[in-house]
């Protein structure tokens, strides 16, 4: 069976690349560090039996023409439930798919050739690869006993077929050095990163698991569970290899998440946007989200660099209103991440398409928002560089809405509506005084309708 997936996808990439003939571009290359859109190419429990690093390679062209800058895949070492693992439970860091152990030679995912071949086919169109780093945990060890802890323990990883990054207890917490670190995730043996062994295996080397990675191709980094080890492993590991980072610090004290950032130099995800995103649009408190903006209680809104905005991931899903959502995060600040399932199966691909080209032709600048009820919010972006700023709309309610508002960076211009959602080409002009009405329609997804609007200067693009 895997044979003939693997066939079917392979005759599909093959039509693909005759279709979209592939650029001689390093454009994109530029985009992620510039706040370029991020295609998160997986999902909890992909399809397994080794085609998943050949369905991202089939799918690249076209997410190449949607405007995509960046591809997040998931952890790429052989986890502890071998051909089951969705690589969060880390074995052997240096087995990408071609040794035989637990229970398989290749990943989830398939092998380590595919694996490269993929990533060259992203290089090709432009699109950088950010490998999900894994490093709090390992997973799988033997039992040995452990005078730490005076019981045995599964912290002997002398086993692990690639013969490198061998362990026993003395790598893992409590140890002789310390007791603990920042946090310990699922049970799993706690890595201990102050061992110099530790380190030298994990990035601080020419040997290491972040050079191997580097020598596939990899060019950027996320770093899981972020809360569970010292900001500074982050740190080194960046002054090792460089290359654009997030951290997955899961928290809505944005104090905590900022002091996390600049301490690691690595963006972060804006997980308290996440959770007012899901009160403002879930629950019609757009007030509550504006607060939020206007208080500093967001990542985005404190320091828009260093955030990583996002609608869902194969952790979290809560948010139903997503086109809206998206409708936010693609057009205000911040870098967004668009999750695989919303992109290819549950949303419509050209209303995504058209906000990814909106954030990467318009979206530029600091934000005003111009007007805000519990169901209806404005704002403006005020343009920077070569993207000259828009006015987004977004409508909550069941009726079509229309408000004069004041945008005085558009003052005596011809505004273009970009979405199509008013029903057609519709242009207005902004008056000398800086003031315009401007209408969203009514949000009903179901009936083709989505409740956002997006404007910016006639002719763009």
């Amino acid at each position: 069976m895997k044979k003939f997936v693997a066939l079917f996808i392979t005759m599909f990439f093959v039509v693909s690349m005759a279709v979209v003939a592939q650029p001689a571009s390093a454009a994109k290359y530029s985009e992620l560090e510039e706040g370029g859109v991020i295609m998160q190419a997986f999902y909890w429990d992909v399809p397994g039996g080794g085609i998943w690093w050949d369905t991202i390679r089939s799918k690249i062209p076209e997410w190449y023409e949607a405007g995509i800058s960046a591809i997040w895949i998931p952890p790429a070492s052989k986890g502890m439930s071998g051909g089951y693992s969705m690589g969060y439970d880390p074995y052997d860091f240096f087995d990408l798919g071609e040794y035989n152990q637990k229970g398989t030679i290749e990943t989830r995912f398939g092998s380590k050739q595919e694996l490269i071949n993929m990533i060259n086919t992203a290089h090709a169109y432009g699109i950088k690869v950010i490998a999900d780093i894994v490093i709090n945990h390992r997973a799988g060890g033997d039992l040995e006993w452990n005078p730490f802890v005076g019981d045995y323990t599964w912290t002997d990883f002398s086993k692990v077929a690639s013969g490198k990054y061998t362990a026993n207890y003395l790598d893992f917490h409590p140890n002789e050095v310390k007791c603990c670190d920042e946090g310990t995730f699922g049970g799993f043996p706690d890595i201990a990163h102050e061992k110099s062994w530790d380190q030298h295996w994990l990035w601080a080397s020419d040997e290491s698991y972040a050079a191997y990675l580097r020598s596939i191709g990899v060019d950027a980094w996320r770093f899981d569970y972020v809360k569970g080890y010292g900001a500074w492993v982050v740190k080194d590991w960046l002054n090792w290899w460089g290359g654009w980072a997030v951290g997955e610090y899961w928290d809505t004290n944005v104090d905590a998440l900022l002091n996390w950032a600049y301490s690691s130099g690595a963006k972060v995800f804006d997980f308290p946007l996440y959770y007012k995103m899901d009160e403002a649009f879930d629950n019609k408190n757009i007030p509550a989200l504006v607060s939020a903006l206007q208080n500093g209680q967001t990542v985005v809104s404190r320091d828009p660099f260093k955030a990583v905005t996002f609608v869902a991931n194969h952790d979290t899903d809560i948010i139903w209103n997503k086109y809206l959502a998206y409708a936010f995060i693609l057009t205000y600040e911040g870098q967004p991440v668009i999750f695989y399932r919303d992109y290819e199966e549950w949303l419509n691909k050209d209303r995504l398409n058209n906000l990814i080209w909106i954030h990467d032709h318009l979206a530029g600048g600091s934000t005003s928002i111009v007007y805000y009820d519990s169901d209806e919010m404005i704002f403006v972006r005020n343009g920077y560089g070569s993207k000259p700023g828009l006015i987004t709309y977004i409508n909550l309610g069941s009726s079509k809405v229309g408000r004069w508002v004041y945008v005085p960076k558009f003052a005596g211009a011809c505004i273009h509506e970009y979405t199509g959602n008013l029903g057609g080409w519709v242009d207005k002009y902004v008056y000398s005084s800086g003031w315009v009405y401007l209408e969203a329609p009514a949000y009903d997804p179901a009936n083709g309708q989505y409740g956002y609007s997006v404007w910016s200067y006639c002719g763009v693009g």
